[in-house]
């Protein structure tokens, strides 16, 4: 198979599905998504103009 050495490779993305699938923790998805976007918003605005508007949701 061409996938068989992807899981380590794939690292703690791998490893966070793993544990999901086994312990029926699909619940942690949706908060990992969020989580994730909102950390790559304040990453990509944090030097534009468009900073001083995200900062104030928070």
């Amino acid at each position: 198979m061409a996938f068989e050495g992807s899981k380590e490779k794939i690292g703690i993305l791998g490893e966070l599905w793993t544990f999901m699938k086994v312990r029926k923790k699909w619940w942690l998805g949706p908060i990992v998504m969020m989580l994730a976007l909102l950390g790559l918003l304040v990453v990509f605005t944090s030097g534009t103009a468009v900073a001083p508007f995200i900062y104030t949701l928070f």
